[in-house]
């Protein structure tokens, strides 16, 4: 019999994973009360299905999968229908937090008797037929939730306890995502030094593979920065308070927040980091 599968939210990534998910013949639920016509749209568009909490709670996995400020917030709204729920589901926190925030997320969860299984994933939205999107799992249950593979998604098992495929996500993300926040900050230094040709010139000589990943991956963030601020403060608390390091992170925070407030109203960081990456064209 094919798993039904609650995927929270659909979002970009979560509409993405669920497509996999029903594609391959698995029921995917998801709850839509209050969602804009856009995203109840990309929800039937990968075959999910509006569902009460009670239905959520009554599936055999429940996905979350929603920006890292709202993990806590989401299992404790549905911890009453877990715990009513005569049926434990195995629930898989995804979410780009830290081992510290998935460790309170476990008690929420355990509590009803549910099963917890830590997630991090690593990679784009998942299309058709591909393998560069991987959901890491651990924890003592983590292999429960590998049926899941035979059903579209990468489900690698990470050793160790509930917290290894957090802090798995935390460290690849924080090369990646901080990488990103570094080469924006310098790009929009240099834009206002007016030397931003000079170090285009100067990088096709002598760092063309960083320029190119940079260039690549820079005009795809404006559009994320928003989703990244609470990350970047994950990463941070990840990092530690008393270690060398953590500041960045925090720093990383305010500047993908300043840069989410331009997008959506003057647009003038991003219109500077689109320009500088048109230079390296």
């Amino acid at each position: 019999m094919s798993p039904i599968v609650a995927v929270i939210a659909p979002g970009m990534m979560g509409s993405a994973v669920a497509k996999r998910l029903t594609s391959c013949g698995a029921e995917v639920r998801t709850m839509l009360s209050g969602r804009s016509a856009a995203t109840i749209a990309r929800a039937r568009s990968a075959g999910m299905v509006d569902a009460t909490s009670a239905q959520i709670a009554d599936a055999d996995f429940i996905l979350s999968i929603v920006p890292p400020g709202q993990a806590v917030a989401l299992a404790e709204s549905l911890a009453p229908a877990l715990r009513s729920a005569t049926r434990k589901p195995i629930y898989v926190d995804c979410n780009a937090i830290n081992p510290a925030t998935v460790r309170t997320i476990d008690s929420i969860v355990r509590e009803t008797g549910a099963i917890f299984v830590d997630g991090g994933i690593i990679g784009p939205p998942p299309e058709p037929d591909s393998t560069k999107t991987r959901i890491y799992l651990s924890g003592p249950d983590a292999l429960k939730v590998t049926v899941l593979e035979q059903y579209g998604l990468s489900m690698p098992v990470q050793a160790g306890p509930i917290g290894a495929a957090s802090a798995m996500k935390m460290s690849y993300a924080g090369i990646t995502k901080g990488f990103t926040a570094l080469g924006a900050t310098m790009m929009l230094a240099a834009t206002r030094a007016g030397t931003a040709d000079a170090l285009v010139a100067e990088m096709k000589v002598s760092q063309p593979a960083l320029l190119k990943w940079l260039t690549t991956q820079m005009p795809k963030m404006p559009s994320k920065a928003y989703r990244w601020v609470a990350e970047m403060e994950e990463i941070a608390g990840f990092v530690g308070a008393d270690q060398t390091g953590a500041g960045f992170y925090e720093s990383a925070a305010r500047l993908f927040d300043r840069v989410a407030e331009d997008f959506g109203g003057q647009n003038t960081k991003t219109a500077a980091l689109d320009a500088f990456c048109e230079k390296a064209k």
